[in-house]
């Protein structure tokens, strides 16, 4: 059994803004692993977050961010419960993060939900027609295209996107992790991005 230190417990806490009985237990619980003590705690935050999420979202902030010398623009709506929680350092700049990830990453949807039938349709007969002019067995068409498509939603979907700060998460990710440590359901509602001459 690993002697679980308080410098740990404040490293650990520092990492994911859990408290302080969470952190011992979870570090206790993997013999000291930092790194699997805080998969450990997104685990249970993530267990907590998911039960939050059935809460109305209905404050929270409009930010925007504007890059690359003014040529690209982005508004994004994010919602919290409680306007103390929309004023916080953590939610803004969570914010901000996202407002930049959609400026570098571009993506059309907030969600999966929020693509139309016809275009998911669309793309999955566009697929299903490169395939088969790749030679592909017909029999095989369908299951590849279920592949690909995830694929499409990962380039499309805001949610669905890697962080352009860290690639290990999704931006889903990046809002489970906020909701863990905010104790508020957090929901990005809509965006906008502009940008010169499209």
């Amino acid at each position: 059994m690993a002697n679980i230190t308080a410098a740990m417990v404040k490293e650990l806490r520092e990492r994911t803004g859990a408290g302080m009985m969470a952190c011992k237990k979870a570090l206790q619980e993997t013999d000291g692993d930092i790194e699997k003590a805080i998969d450990k705690l997104r685990e249970m935050g993530l267990a907590s977050a998911a039960k939050k999420a059935g809460r109305e979202a209905k404050e929270g902030k409009v930010t925007s961010y504007i890059h690359a010398g003014g040529k690209i623009g982005v508004l994004v709506e994010v919602n919290c419960e409680t306007d103390f929680v929309a004023n916080t350092d953590d939610f803004n700049n969570l914010c901000k993060d996202i407002a930049m990830h959609i400026a570098a990453a571009a993506p059309e949807y907030v969600s999966r939900d929020e693509i139309p039938e016809d275009v998911i349709n669309k793309e999955k007969e566009i697929m299903k027609e490169q395939l088969r002019q790749e030679g592909k067995p017909e029999n095989i068409l369908d299951k590849i295209v279920e592949g690909k498509i995830e694929k499409y939603y990962e380039q499309v979907c805001l949610l669905e996107q890697p962080f352009i700060k860290d690639d290990s998460m999704k931006i889903k990710d990046l809002v489970q992790n906020a909701i863990a440590k905010m104790g508020e359901n957090i929901v990005v509602r809509r965006f906008a991005r502009f940008k010169i001459g499209e």
